[in-house]
């Protein structure tokens, strides 16, 4: 199982409390885990990556034990800690403007 930390308004969304946890099929990638999540929430399907292309949206930020990944291959593997259950991944909503 795979613990991932949501933004507020996609717990909203998916009705789910501060973290969710995902089986994932295979290798703890970070496809791997989008794909589990919108399967157990469909709601979520579009909100974290495009539709068509399966790319991240642009204010979409994933971390994983502190690092930010999200300019990284989503195929690349995730951390042996995130992989055990030891740390969470994390979903964050970036914040813009001025």
């Amino acid at each position: 199982m795979i613990r991932v930390v949501l933004p507020h308004h996609l717990r909203t969304l998916a009705r789910v409390g501060d973290e969710v946890q995902v089986e994932v099929n295979g290798s703890a990638t970070v496809k791997a885990v989008i794909d589990a999540i919108e399967s157990k929430y469909p709601m979520l399907r579009g909100t974290i990556r495009d539709h068509a292309t399966l790319k991240r949206r642009p204010l979409v930020r994933f971390f994983a034990c502190g690092e930010d990944i999200s300019h990284d291959s989503s195929d690349t593997l995730l951390p042996d800690a995130i992989a055990r259950s030891a740390e969470p991944f994390i979903v964050m909503g970036a914040i813009a403007g001025g």
